[in-house]
């Protein structure tokens, strides 16, 4: 991380990426009001991405509103997405102006508020202060806190989110289960036989992976996520089948466990450990209704992978031997 410089306030050029962008999205919009808002707001995200990035900040412009054109056309946002952190929205405003404009929508969401003074040239800012939250759509410039002021409450969120990353790690499984031991009837403690986990309703979920040669194996275990102070159950099936000597196909599926649906925004994850350790190959989210969601993949015997689920803050790992 960059040495932070006691600055109140910090002057650049707009990254020409960023006025170029700014320029492809105001073209497709459909009123000259719309198009100079959006213009604006993007300006104002790059001149703040690229300020972050020099001072050592990871950003990403991809997972950040204000990038996204159906988003910018239905919304007046200007969020930058820092990594791991949350998103930082970037106000525009004018060398003469004395209030920054916050839209209701908003006002909440947001790790904080930066003032961005576009110049009349459009090719130049300047970063004024900042606030950590805002109660009003007109925020005063003479309220805002000084830049350094900003830098320093990153660095704070990103230790505090260091500890929290630290802190759920000690939720992994360092346990290594061993599918091969599965076709020998060996299981680890907390793999129970399916039908034990699910009511008589749910007795025999459909796999697409089951057989008809009687190899199918699976097991479920029982894991409980909590969040915002209540315990979520849910329920971990991972089931294969070996039709090839080297190789299994196996399927992971995820059930809630006395709900009907299991909670909005859980990931179910696969982690690779044979090409980059810990890369994610492949992913899928619960919406609002999901009675369960499913992976399957294949892999080679011998081969190592992990299983990630991650419920808001909250992150458990069972970590698999083929």
């Amino acid at each position: 991380m960059a040495k932070i410089a006691d600055t109140l306030t910090f002057t650049g050029p707009i990254p020409p990426d960023g006025r170029h962008r700014a320029e492809e999205l105001c073209r497709r919009q459909a009123t000259q009001t719309k198009a100079e808002q959006v213009y604006l707001n993007i300006l104002s995200v790059s001149f703040v991405n690229s300020y972050l990035q020099y001072m050592g900040f990871e950003t990403d412009l991809d997972k950040s509103d204000s990038w996204n054109l159906v988003q910018q056309t239905l919304m007046d946002v200007a969020d930058l997405s820092l990594k791991n952190l949350g998103s930082l929205e970037c106000r525009p405003v004018f060398e003469d102006a004395q209030f920054i404009y916050i839209p209701p929508e908003i006002q909440s969401n947001r790790i904080g508020y930066v003032a961005v003074q576009i110049r009349k040239s459009f090719r130049e800012a300047t970063l004024l202060g900042f606030v950590r939250q805002v109660q009003t759509d007109l925020l005063p410039i003479n309220q805002l806190q000084p830049l350094d002021n900003l830098l320093e409450y990153l660095e704070e969120l990103t230790q505090v989110r260091q500890a929290e990353l630290a802190s759920q790690s000690l939720t992994s499984n360092k346990t290594l289960v061993k599918l091969k031991q599965w076709l020998e009837n060996i299981f680890d403690v907390g793999w129970q036989e399916v039908e034990t986990l699910f009511d008589y309703q749910r007795a025999n979920p459909d796999w697409s992976l089951r057989g008809t040669n009687g190899s199918f194996v699976s097991r479920g275990k029982l894991i409980d996520l909590e969040k915002t102070g209540t315990i979520q159950s849910i329920i971990l099936v991972v089931g294969f089948i070996q039709e090839k000597e080297q190789e299994i196909d196996i399927i992971v599926e995820v059930h809630p466990s006395k709900e009907m649906y299991l909670p909005p925004n859980l990931q179910l994850m696969v982690i690779d450990f044979e090409g980059v350790e810990g890369e994610s190959i492949m992913e899928a989210q619960t919406r609002s209704t999901n009675k369960n969601i499913q992976l399957q993949f294949s892999g080679d015997v011998g081969e190592r992978f992990s299983i990630k689920l991650v419920l808001g803050n909250i992150s458990v790992i069972e970590s698999f031997l083929i």
